[in-house]
């Protein structure tokens, strides 16, 4: 059940972003405690992906919930940083790919597609302009 809270407390805390503005020394807090629990799931997820192997039991199911626990997270730093910079970088559409894949913390290129993350940010910038 950690792992339920933890989202929920994050979920809460968004929700709170919304209705104050932020303080930076909060969200400075809030991103080193997301670092940190991100660095715990990227190691269970290891351990689990070696687990699984050593047992030749797969479960794909498990390692896709695993990764999209991950992926809220990076989403949720993208967020913080926006705020931080005081930048637009905070539009929905900004974290994403032109394929629709979101960008990983430090990716220069996108995991799905390839394409570099400058190439395919400016990409986003065109679509919501023309549309």
């Amino acid at each position: 059940m950690p792992r339920q809270r933890e989202i929920t407390n994050a979920a809460g805390s968004a929700a709170a972003a919304a209705t104050a503005p932020p303080v930076p020394r909060e969200l400075r807090r809030e991103r080193k405690s997301l670092f940190q629990v991100r660095e715990e799931r990227l190691r269970d997820l290891g351990g689990l992906a070696l687990e699984m192997y050593k047992r030749d039991r797969f479960n794909a199911g498990l390692v896709v919930e695993r990764c999209a626990e991950l992926v809220a997270i990076e989403a949720r730093v993208h967020e913080i940083d926006a705020l931080l910079d005081g930048s637009s970088r905070l539009r929905r559409g900004s974290a994403t790919c032109v394929c629709g894949a979101p960008f990983l913390l430090g990716a220069r290129f996108c995991a799905t597609c390839g394409r570099p993350v400058a190439e395919a940010t400016a990409g986003n910038a065109d679509d919501r302009t023309s549309g």
